[in-house]
């Protein structure tokens, strides 16, 4: 008798456990997704760790050109990788010191390319804090350009923009800098 309740019992849990859904469930491994799947490290929701460089762009409320640039050039998932990266990122102001129109104009689609090259000489693939930032160094950018240090007056310039904070991130660093820095 116990065997018997036994069976019946694993019945029921099993019968219990099926729906009307996974009755007529579709076998042929073909998936009607309409929804878009979001992609890449930008994506990784995380919450304890400290912020990588995007993060840290996107957060910032003086680096809302920046942040849209970089969406405009597609380089948030670039950024997003392990690094380690020094991004030298303008502030507003820095963008706003440009010839009127300049940016509207880099942030059109025509213009991707462009923009990517200039946002990519904003980037050294190694981490250089500031005891790292010597005068006359010269640091080789993403962009395959250099781009050279300065030290005035107990700053820290890069080419013409002046370092005016350095802020750690999970997978470099960022030097908040006053000017734009351009390819020459």
């Amino acid at each position: 008798m116990k065997t018997v309740l036994t069976v019946l019992a694993f019945c029921l849990f099993i019968i219990s456990g099926c729906s009307k859904d996974d009755a007529q469930m579709d076998i042929s491994g073909k998936t009607d997704t309409k929804e878009k799947v979001a992609t890449g490290q930008a994506n990784v929701k995380d919450d304890v760790s400290q912020k990588d460089v995007v993060k840290i762009a996107v957060g910032s409320k003086d680096h809302t050109t920046l942040v849209a640039a970089l969406q405009a050039a597609d380089l948030v998932n670039v950024l997003s990788n392990a690094g380690p990266f020094t991004v030298f990122a303008p502030v507003n102001s820095a963008f706003d010191k440009l010839p009127k129109g300049t940016v509207e104009d880099l942030l059109k689609p025509e213009n991707k390319s462009k923009l990517a090259k200039i946002l990519q000489h904003h980037v050294a693939v190694a981490v250089y804090n500031t005891d790292l930032l010597t005068d006359g160094k010269i640091l080789g950018m993403v962009d395959g350009a250099n781009a050279k240090i300065t030290l005035k007056d107990g700053a820290i310039f890069i080419d013409d923009a002046k370092i005016v904070a350095s802020v750690p991130a999970s997978n470099g660093i960022i030097h908040v800098v006053d000017g734009v820095v351009l390819p020459k």
